[in-house]
């Protein structure tokens, strides 16, 4: 996949964080981005969005990233069930972590994400 067309769902309650997400994203290149506040709001923006990849915080309200993915996880439409996911989170403890890789997501970044983490996660879920 062309990393430039990519189609990135940003999913943060944060709104700074989410909007530091979506400009180091189009600082990349990508300009396919849609945002989310939370687990369920990213759901219904699934099926009209269609992203290539999904960026998500896990601690959010009232649907944390891990419900959200469990969810994801467990939809009929493979599409949305095979979804690439990856982490994001400032919460880098090893309950969260033990809590967030066995989902089946492509790696786990810790907020705020450099440019270079960002960029060499993303090429390596889209490959």
């Amino acid at each position: 996949m062309n990393f430039n067309l990519a189609r990135i769902l940003v999913v943060d309650d944060d709104e700074v964080m989410r909007t530091f997400v979506v400009n180091s994203l189009r600082r990349l290149g990508l300009q396919h981005i849609e945002t989310a506040i939370d687990g369920g709001t990213a759901l219904r923006a699934m099926v009209a969005f269609k992203p290539d990849l999904v960026l998500t915080d896990i601690h959010m309200q009232p649907m944390d990233g891990l419900a959200f993915v469990r969810q994801l996880r467990a939809h009929t439409n493979p599409l949305v069930k095979n979804m690439k996911v990856i982490f994001m989170s400032a919460d880098a403890s090893t309950a969260t972590l033990e809590d967030a890789m066995p989902l089946g997501t492509y790696g786990y970044i810790v907020k705020p994400p450099n440019l270079s983490t960002l960029k060499a996660k993303i090429e390596q879920a889209l490959k």
